[in-house]
This record gives structure tokens, sequence and C-alpha cells, in this order.
């Protein structure tokens, strides 16, 4: 289940970066709000991808579980981005890097929540 999670992911966090990295080179949006933006595109992904395969046995109703996913989405955001601010604002880290520290620390946090919570 954990390795779907992090297949699923890895397609998700593909979208987020792709649209991190298009916002911040070729439209010049600061990072951190960049990565909140790709967040929720990686986000949509995460979720048909999540339903679908890593918790296919999942008895919540889209109607519950989609909301649940979306708040624990959201918090996740918000963590990426004070993760992106602390590195790269506070921590003089290049962007990228905090994306990468922050995504290793969210895929934890929003894989347990999800399990017990959202898809149980």
């Amino acid at each position: 289940m954990f390795n779907t999670y992090i297949l699923v992911g890895g397609v998700a966090t593909a979208f987020h970066y792709a649209t991190l990295l298009a916002m911040v080179e070729v439209v010049h949006f600061a990072p951190t709000f960049a990565t909140m933006i790709g967040a929720v595109v990686g986000a949509i992904v995460a979720y048909a991808g999540n339903r679908r395969f890593t918790f296919p046995e999942s008895m919540q109703s889209h109607q519950v579980a989609l909301p649940r996913f979306l708040l624990l989405a959201a918090l996740g955001s918000l963590m990426n981005g004070a993760i992106i601010w602390l590195g790269s604002d506070i921590g003089g880290l290049h962007y990228f890097l905090s994306q990468i520290l922050a995504t290793g620390l969210t895929l934890f946090v929003t894989f347990k929540l999800n399990r017990i919570w959202t898809f149980r």
C-alpha cells in the first residue's frame, strides 16, 4: 500500500514540480506562492490516483473522502509552503532543494492521515 502511495505521489509530485518550475522560471512568481499552487495541482492528481489505486478497498463515499482529502492536502500545502519559506527565504537554500525536503516530510504525514482518516 505504501509503495503504491509513493508511486501515485510520484506522479502527483511530477505535476506539482512542473507547475512550480513553470511558475517560477516562466511566469516569475515567488517560489513560496508557486509551490502552493503546484501542491493544489498535485493534490487533484493524487486524490484520483489514491482513490483508485492505493486505497481501492475504501468504503468512504466521495462526499466524505474528497473533502477530507482536500483538507489534508490544504494542510499539506501549508506545511509545504512553510518548509519552503523556512528553507529558502530564511535558510538561504535554493528553492528546489527546499522543495525536495518539503516533499519528503509531507509524504509521511499525509500517508498516515489519509490511511487512518480519509480512506479508512
